[in-house]
């Protein structure tokens, strides 16, 4: 129970968190990549019903600039930005951002390497509460240490600095869509533990097998959780019919690249909705036999009977040929025995039969078959057929029993068991004893 509680906490946590960064991500104002090629259009943000747009140094922005009678701030922006892009391009050593003004006009320019980068316009000083030459010297030396290429640690440490601050103030301005997500994700969690807990119930009333009771459970949990998902997205102010389209898109990339281990999960709700084997019972699937020990969505692990763990993967349990030894109570041994040609075979059968209903292990209630199965060189062999408890070891000792039981009964009644007699023929015997005369006659001659 603890381990289960602790999943949970790990699941809302990890899923409270997802929520904020795609929110953040949603309501982003100002999210420019970091390139070193022309920058992305600028964004407008909405300030006292006047529009400015980020100017934009190696993807950074540095300063806004706002809207002139005859641009708009985001077009303006675009200008200036594709200047300095046109700027940095060049291999050539950037100078020292320049601020030149013109009284007369009352307007001063940005330039740099002998171009001009922008025009500071007196409604740009009232828009930033400074005079004309105040401003332009003020986004001169910004402009100049945003062109001096920082070194790379503090580059980094800027880079995280301005993403912490554009979080930190998403997530401000979503609070109350994040309070609201915060919410359902709280009201979802008390309701699929309940709606868990009802199922399992409900399961242990209706089914009476532990692994379909815990599929049940998941089921009715992580359903309640798709929908509370869902729900808390549609909070954040997520696009559903987006969210669709992604989800289609994404579904099928999924299914090419993890159709195996998709499988493996639909084959394990089938076999738990099947039920071809249960835990406990004692099975042979493909080279493996033993005892199921625990059903999962993803495998099936089987201890074999040597003590060995096997954990097979549910796509091929689900394809391969099982066969489950304990799925009756009982199953059927035999045991082959051969009696003397001339021993009476009826005489032996009652023997047999007789010492049979005698052994514990065997089911008298089952009947007890005695076959002439073949007549041997030597022997009359009969099949006797009975049958067992089907759990392995009470299969093999009673199987064990009743073959020494057999055994021990003839052998009193004085039924002979005799063992296969083989015939050796010597061809040819004639002339290898008349080779073996001549040599003796030799043999003495050279020992003279």
């Amino acid at each position: 129970m603890g381990k289960r509680k602790q999943a949970d906490k790990i699941r809302i946590v990890v899923f409270v968190t997802s929520l904020i960064l795609v929110r953040s991500h949603i309501g982003l104002a100002q999210n420019v990549p970091i390139i070193e090629t022309p920058p992305q259009p600028s964004v407008e943000d909405s300030v006292d019903g006047l529009f400015f747009a980020d100017v934009l140094v190696r993807g950074r922005p540095i300063f806004q600039v706002g809207s002139l009678p005859e641009l708009d701030a985001t077009e303006r922006a675009q200008i200036i930005n594709r200047r300095i892009a046109s700027v940095l391009a060049r291999s050539q050593t950037i100078e020292t951002v320049t601020v030149q003004t013109s009284p007369q006009r009352n307007i001063a320019t940005l330039q740099v390497n002998n171009r001009v980068l922008m025009t500071v316009t007196q409604q740009d000083a009232e828009d930033f509460g400074a005079s004309v030459e105040e401003l332009a010297q003020q986004w001169a030396n910004e402009l100049n240490q945003a062109f001096d290429q920082p070194p790379l640690a503090i580059d980094v440490v800027q880079r995280v600095n301005i993403t912490m601050r554009e979080l930190t103030r998403d997530i401000i301005d979503n609070l109350p869509s994040i309070i609201g997500g915060l919410i359902v994700v709280a009201l979802t969690w008390g309701i699929a533990r309940g709606v868990r807990q009802v199922a399992y119930g409900w399961a242990q009333r209706t089914e009476g097998d532990r692994s379909t009771e815990i599929l049940i459970a998941k089921l009715g949990y992580g359903g309640v959780w798709v929908i509370g998902s869902i729900i808390a997205l549609g909070v954040l102010g997520l696009d559903f019919t987006a969210l669709l389209g992604t989800l289609g898109l994404t579904t099928v990339a999924i299914g090419f690249s993890l159709r195996d281990i998709l499988g493996n999960y639909i084959s394990g709700v089938i076999l738990l909705a099947a039920r071809p084997f249960r835990l406990g019972d004692q099975v042979v699937i493909k080279e493996f036999e033993g005892t199921i020990t625990q059903i999962q969505l993803r495998a099936t692990t089987i201890q074999t009977y040597d003590g060995r763990m096997v954990y097979v993967p549910n796509q091929e349990v689900f394809q391969a040929s099982i066969t489950n030894n304990t799925a009756s109570p009982v199953r059927r041994s035999s045991v082959m025995v051969g009696i003397d040609y001339a021993a009476d075979i009826n005489t032996a059968k009652q023997i047999i039969r007789d010492t049979i209903s005698k052994i514990s292990g065997v089911e008298v209630s089952q009947p007890i078959d005695i076959l002439v199965r073949e007549l041997a060189p030597s022997t009359v062999n009969l099949e006797i057929r009975f049958w067992v408890n089907s759990r392995r070891m009470a299969f093999l000792e009673a199987t064990s029993q009743v073959a020494q039981a057999i055994k021990e009964s003839l052998m009193n009644a004085g039924i002979a068991l005799p063992t296969d007699i083989y015939a050796i023929e010597f061809r040819n015997s004639l002339p290898i004893l008349q080779q073996t005369v001549l040599e003796q006659p030799n043999r003495q001659g050279s020992d003279k």
